[in-house]
């Protein structure tokens, strides 16, 4: 089995010094206080590419030969990995071509090429990033040219790895704790390396989107397992399966893995935003986000939390603050029949809703040849009793049709 030399990382440490910043490890006074420890982020998200990417990426790049670097380098990444590609190949004066998927964001696309400049070029090609992934591998066989894997590759492990060195190099005190986002294990695989070497005393919990669990199910099983569906929703951890590299490391390095429902990552995002002003993507929340499952254990501990990333797409925000209400239980969807007659809108607006029930989203279309016209009503609410006193309320006058939230199928075409 392969493992990470702490010799090579430090290597990696020195080469990058010119390239990437040395981050700031922050006290977080409003979270210390609430969670009764000492919790520091890390701020990879103050990276000039806003994510760690350019680490494990340049570190590769630059590992190349110089027939290597003269016939170019193929990457797939619709977000962090295509940027920090990108940036060092305009560092290195490489010619990179990146795969991207068809439906990715413009501002995304342009983020990349403006990081990359004349010595990228950028392919769209199928619809998910699978099949972006595809027509690189095939594409970069086919010209001779080195693939820039996001996470599966040493030479990317020992770039993110040098996160580790810093954080001990920053720290005052011990670290207790460490929470790290996990999507293909690259920063996770790479940091718990480190440290169980240099701060063995220091726990490692690895932190991924619940809805795609590929690490902690592999672990759970002992195989690198793929899993047949995710939620997509957490795009910078969202994976159908881990490396087989970084299941490896992590399997012998990770003390923990845990898991975070995807509307607790969007809470977490809004309140970062409200209380810090720091703008995280949905990835870079996940070790913020974990912390409240962890409160007893951690009580007293030095606590440090990786933010990985900043690159979050504004078009994202409705979804965000929807998801984040959903989750804390306020806002509900309900299917509701209305009676075709004069008057049914205002009878329930008066004498079915709470005094606190606000509508937020309203669909309603009118059949004359039917009794009762079916409405998809959006209402936020105080809490359950709430919810439960109304849907009462709306069998008593025979309004109601059906509880949407826990309907998937109908209930992901609102979102």
């Amino acid at each position: 089995m392969q493992t990470v030399e702490l010799n090579k990382v430090k290597e990696a440490a020195s080469l990058l010094s010119d390239v990437v910043s040395e981050t700031p490890l922050m006290l977080n006074i409003h979270l210390s206080q609430l969670m009764n420890a000492k919790v520091h982020f890390k701020r990879e998200d103050l990276q000039q590419v806003r994510s760690y990417k350019i680490r494990g990426a340049y570190n590769k790049i630059a590992s190349l030969n110089r027939d290597q670097l003269a016939q170019g380098v193929v990457c797939a990444s619709a977000g962090n990995h295509a940027q920090g590609v990108a940036h060092s190949c305009f560092l290195k004066q490489v010619h990179g071509v990146i795969f991207m998927p068809v439906p990715t964001p413009k501002q995304k696309v342009d983020r990349v090429r403006q990081f990359g400049g004349e010595f990228i070029e950028i392919v769209l090609v199928g619809d998910t990033f699978d099949e972006a992934s595809e027509e690189a591998m095939r594409y970069c066989r086919e010209n001779n040219m080195s693939f820039i894997h996001p996470f599966d590759d040493m030479k990317v492990i020992e770039g993110q790895a040098t996160i580790a060195l810093e954080l001990l190099s920053q720290a005052n005190t011990p670290i207790d704790y460490v929470f790290v986002p996990v999507g293909g294990g690259g920063v996770a695989s790479g940091i718990s390396s480190v440290l169980k070497k240099l701060s063995p005393q220091t726990k490692i919990i690895g932190v991924e989107p619940a809805g795609a669990a590929s690490m902690s199910t592999s672990l759970h099983r002992g195989v690198n397992t793929k899993l047949d569906h995710i939620d997509k929703f957490i795009d910078g951890a969202s994976v159908q399966k881990v490396g087989e590299l970084n299941f490896e490391l992590c399997s012998i390095h990770l003390d923990q893995m845990a898991t975070v429902h995807e509307g607790k990552v969007c809470q977490t995002i809004l309140e970062l935003y409200n209380t810090d002003a720091i703008v995280v993507e949905p990835a870079g929340a996940l070790s913020v986000a974990v912390l409240e499952q962890f409160k007893d254990e951690i009580a007293g501990k030095n606590v440090v939390c990786l933010i990985s990333g900043s690159n979050n797409d504004i078009t994202r925000t409705e979804e965000i603050k929807e998801r984040a209400l959903l989750h804390e239980g306020v806002k509900h969807y309900f299917l509701v029949r209305f009676p075709q007659r004069a008057g049914a809108l205002k009878e329930f607006i008066s004498e079915v809703l709470g005094p606190n029930d606000d509508i937020t989203h309203f669909e309603y279309s009118k059949k004359h040849n039917r009794n009762t016209g079916p409405a998809v009503i959006g209402i936020e609410m105080n809490g359950q009793r709430d919810v439960e006193a109304l849907i009462t309320r709306m069998k008593e006058r025979n309004y109601y049709g059906e509880y949407l939230n826990n309907k998937n199928d109908l209930f992901q075409m609102l979102l």
